[in-house]
């Protein structure tokens, strides 16, 4: 089961608050900047989704 956007954008949260602790080392770091840059381009991909499926209701209800 796929997640819904407002848990992606928790995980985002998360890890940046993890990405601000003083003793993460560099091999975590990286592995977290991965981690939330997959996320954003999900989130940012199910944004864009929404907003063609609203252009096409849009378009649609014309």
């Amino acid at each position: 089961m796929s997640e819904n956007f407002e848990s992606k954008i928790e995980k985002i949260e998360k890890l940046l608050e993890s990405l601000n602790d003083e003793n993460l080392t560099l091999s975590d770091s990286v592995k977290l900047y991965k981690d939330g840059l997959k996320l954003v381009n999900e989130a940012r991909a199910m944004l864009e989704n929404a907003k063609l499926e609203i252009t096409q209701i849009g378009e649609d209800s014309e």
